[in-house]
């Protein structure tokens, strides 16, 4: 009898030793060995290979890779999960995705308006003007109403560039005035279309994936975009894309967004990670967007098209006004007020 209740004894002691082992992954507050590890899905809308956007989320792989020691993998999709920004968006929410790139004018589609003051024509003059606004004070507050609005479902961990827009079209601009009558796709309805209207254009919607197709058969006369982006579609080579005007009325932004509900509940030092990545994600991407800006440009050229500039001071004498009339409706005055001062 003895033999037997030692017997079983010894059993249940050997059963909880071995239950012991078992469960979570998670370790005691650090990210190396017993870690619990996750996979964080980070994606973007681009199809088109080698973009910054490529860059700049790589980057975000390989540092939060690295300093997890792999405990966190990260898992890259372009274009892959959904090629317009709603279903990033949309999946962000929803706990498919992770990480997302999106641009203020669908931000405000979510009901936070405020963002799209970063889309205002002639906002910035310069990239150096950009990054003092979204690096600063400006970007912080933009933030913390990104936050606010949206119950915590989107968080900004980074400010990219989606490059500096130019006008490119079937002839190029001598004078504010050559835009009279002249179709360009662009968005169709806000203050970017109002710009576009009072300067004398026709904006019309064509889709991104069908806007080489609308240049080459005369559906649209123009466009506007940023050297890597027009000039990877080719638009530079087709018969209404052909003459690039340099413009330059809007240095795009564009937000790197984490789902804040979230981000809270990770770990403080898998927040840490993530938010070391996010700016060296930062860093890499504007660093490639501003080398591929010089390099697509001198693509263009090589490839026939031909670049001139213009006088832009007709232009922002008409953004200015829709500028103060944006900030008044949106509330964010005090914020226009704080960009102007920084030029």
């Amino acid at each position: 009898m003895k033999k037997i209740v030692l017997l079983t004894l010894f059993m249940l002691v050997a059963l909880s030793m071995v239950l012991a082992g078992c469960g979570t992954d998670e370790s005691s507050g650090s990210e190396g060995e017993g870690a619990e590890k996750i996979k964080l899905i980070a994606a973007h809308n681009q199809t088109t290979p080698d973009t910054p956007y490529s860059v700049g989320l790589e980057k975000f792989k390989e540092v939060v890779e690295s300093e997890s020691d792999g405990n966190i993998e990260v898992e890259v999709h372009e274009g892959t999960i959904g090629t317009e920004e709603s279903e990033l968006v949309e999946k962000l929410k929803l706990g498919a995705a992770d990480v997302v790139l999106v641009s203020p004018g669908f931000m405000t589609q979510t009901g936070i308006e405020e963002v799209d003051l970063f889309a205002l024509p002639y906002l910035f003059d310069s990239f150096d003007h950009w990054e003092e606004v979204v690096d600063g004070e400006v970007g912080e507050e933009v933030a913390s109403i990104v936050n606010e609005k949206s119950n915590n479902d989107f968080k900004i961990v980074g400010y990219w560039s989606a490059g500096v827009r130019h006008f490119y079209g079937k002839a190029p601009l001598e004078t504010m005035d050559d835009l009279n009558g002249i179709t360009i796709r662009t968005q169709t309805s806000g203050v970017v279309s109002d710009f576009w209207k009072q300067a004398g254009a026709v904006p019309t919607s064509v889709a991104w994936g069908e806007l080489y197709q609308a240049l080459q058969q005369n559906v649209v006369d123009s466009a506007e975009n940023a050297y890597p982006y027009f000039v990877a579609q080719n638009h530079h080579t087709t018969k209404n894309g052909k003459y690039v005007t340099e413009t330059a009325h809007d240095y795009t932004t564009r937000f790197l967004l984490v789902n804040g509900n979230d981000f809270d509940k990770y770990t403080e030092e898998q927040q840490e990670i993530i938010m070391n990545a996010a700016e060296a994600s930062v860093v890499a991407e504007r660093e490639a967007l501003y080398v591929q800006e010089e390099e697509y440009k001198e693509k263009a050229i090589a490839e026939g098209a031909e670049v001139s500039e213009i006088d832009t001071a007709p232009f922002i004498e008409i953004a200015e006004p829709l500028q103060d009339q944006a900030a008044k409706d949106m509330g964010t005055e005090d914020l226009l007020e704080k960009i102007r001062d920084l030029k």
